[in-house]
Parts: C-alpha cells; structure tokens; sequence
C-alpha cells in the first residue's frame, strides 16, 4: 500500500510515517519506482508503536523496542523484560487515575446534592 493509504489505516501523517522511518523504528519495502510499499504487518508495527507511545512509554525506549526486534528472535527476552516493566507502568497509571476519577465523581455527586438540595 502506498504512504496515504498507509497514514489512512493507522491514522497517522504522512510527515509522522516518514519520520518514524527515518527515525529507525520502521522499515519500509520499496516498489520498482522507489516510491514505499507498505504491507498488514507494517501496519500492526505501527499500531504497536502506537500503542506503546499512548501508554507512556517514552521514544527513547520506543526506539530501543524497535531496535531489538530489528536483531530477530534472540532479543525476544529483552523485549520481555520492556513490555513487563512497562505493563508495571500502565498499571500503575491507572491506579493513579482511577483515584483521581473517584475524586471527580465525589466532588460532582457533592455539588449535584448541594444543588438538589438549594433547590428545594
């Protein structure tokens, strides 16, 4: 697929998918032409890079990912050991955020009585 189709599926920009190129953390075919052919198991890559961006793992460690599994399957214990530490860090952000969601709700609950009850 070409790099609109490409930016189409994952949702992301053209500039984005060139710099994530050019940046080391995709590889990309190119056709006869010279122009980028990207295939499904592109698009999972990037909906990976994506997923670990929006959970909060920083680039530095992103690119790291990405270079190890560029060595194949002898990183795989590597590439473990990130994906558990970084599960450890998601889980506890939604701890965090659980805690600051029951704060919100307690505090609209407070105003919605004080409102019901100003009313009557």
């Amino acid at each position: 697929m070409t790099i609109g189709e490409m930016a189409r599926r994952t949702g992301l920009t053209e500039s984005k998918l060139r710099y994530y190129e050019k940046k080391g953390l995709i590889h990309v075919a190119r056709d006869g032409g010279g122009r980028r052919s990207y295939d499904e198991g592109d698009v999972e890559w990037v909906a990976f890079l994506c997923r670990l961006k929006e959970t909060g793992m920083l680039l530095r460690d992103i690119w790291r990912y990405a270079q190890l599994r560029d060595r194949g399957r002898s990183t795989m214990p590597e590439r473990l050991a990130m994906l558990e530490t970084h599960r450890g860090y998601v889980a506890e952000q939604q701890r965090k955020w659980a805690g600051h969601l029951k704060k919100l709700e307690d505090k609209i609950t407070f105003y919605q009585a004080e409102i019901s009850h100003s009313e009557t």
